[in-house]
């Protein structure tokens, strides 16, 4: 059956699709030995589909991985600084996986990665609003300060929904926190947090949609995800 070339590449764990867009215009992609254009459409069953002369595996068998993400640890497969990113802790995994959605390198907790593209798209797309629960703990706080937290509030011009936040732990020095999440702006509960008069000193993602971190990951730990959590994220 033909799909786009984008998908194709996508789906099988190659690039993004907007990466897959970037490798037709630079003549990268070729179908049966042509070179491929945007737009363009292929059978991967029937067609021989490459990029830079190397055969597309489309075997329709997805990876999707859950990683505890460590502190210190940049979410992108590169990095120009030579910083340590969380492809180099998924090595011994044989599949080419990318993380969806990112945490920043300050921040830990669970992080899933994948070479499906469209369960990428799927968890990402702000229609589908998947909440994101996190631990954060806080100095400052203010029972005034955690009302307005989960206020509305608007970020980058965006209107955010209001967090869901709960009180787990009050203490004079240090006060923990659940908030609950549906977007996933660049440090977003940091900023939140910052604009109601508190400072995060540890932020934690446990949970995705209906997904939980493993209690039993401990930082730079990774596993696959089992049948019946790929049917709770699908």
């Amino acid at each position: 059956m033909e799909d786009r070339l984008q998908k194709i590449l996508s789906s099988a764990g190659v690039c993004s699709r907007r990466k897959a867009e970037e490798y037709i215009l630079a003549g990268r992609v070729a179908v049966n030995g042509a070179a491929a254009s945007l737009g363009g459409r292929a059978d991967p069953e029937r067609d021989a589909i490459t990029v830079d002369g190397i055969p597309v595996a489309c075997t329709g068998k997805r990876t999707v991985l859950m990683l505890y993400k460590p502190r210190g640890v940049v979410t992108t497969l590169e990095d120009e600084k030579g910083r340590k990113t969380v492809a180099d802790l998924v090595r011994d995994c044989p599949a080419r996986v990318w993380p969806v959605g990112r945490l920043d390198m300050d921040s830990e907790g669970l992080l899933l990665l994948t070479d499906d593209g469209e369960l990428t798209n799927r968890l990402l797309h702000p229609r589908h609003e998947v909440e994101k629960e996190y631990l954060v703990w806080v100095t400052g706080f203010t029972r005034r300060g955690g009302q307005h937290l989960a206020l509305p509030m608007t970020m980058d011009g965006q209107a955010l929904r209001p967090a869901t936040v709960r009180v787990l732990r009050e203490g004079d020095e240090e006060t923990l926190l659940s908030v609950i999440i549906h977007e996933g702006k660049n440090r977003q509960i940091r900023r939140m947090c910052a604009a109601c008069g508190m400072t995060v000193r540890r932020l934690k993602r446990v949970r995705e949609g209906g997904l939980h971190l493993d209690r039993s990951l401990r930082p730079g730990q990774w596993r696959p995800l089992t049948g019946a959590e790929l049917e709770e994220i699908k």
